[in-house]
């Protein structure tokens, strides 16, 4: 699994944009619907947090970052149809 390797180089963090909502419902909620998921490495172990619909999403590693889960989706459905 990729999650172990990002582990063992130490990666911070990493994002999963399920933009359709088609993972598992453990990721996307039951009914599933678009997730934003944040993966940060605290004491050498991903910890996870997921956002959807309009949630801010919250990025330690961009403490700036003022956009939302909703928006990301939109920008992603907008380029499937160009």
């Amino acid at each position: 699994m990729k999650q172990g390797k990002y582990e063992a180089m130490g990666i911070p963090e990493y994002w999963i944009v399920d933009y359709l909502g088609l993972g598992a419902k453990k990721f996307t909620g039951n009914p599933k619907q678009p997730t934003f998921s944040v993966y940060q490495l605290i004491d050498e172990e991903y910890q996870v947090r997921r956002f959807q619909g309009n949630d801010r999403i919250i990025s330690p590693s961009f403490p700036d970052l003022n956009i939302t889960a909703q928006q990301v989706f939109d920008a992603a459905n907008a380029e499937l149809i160009n």
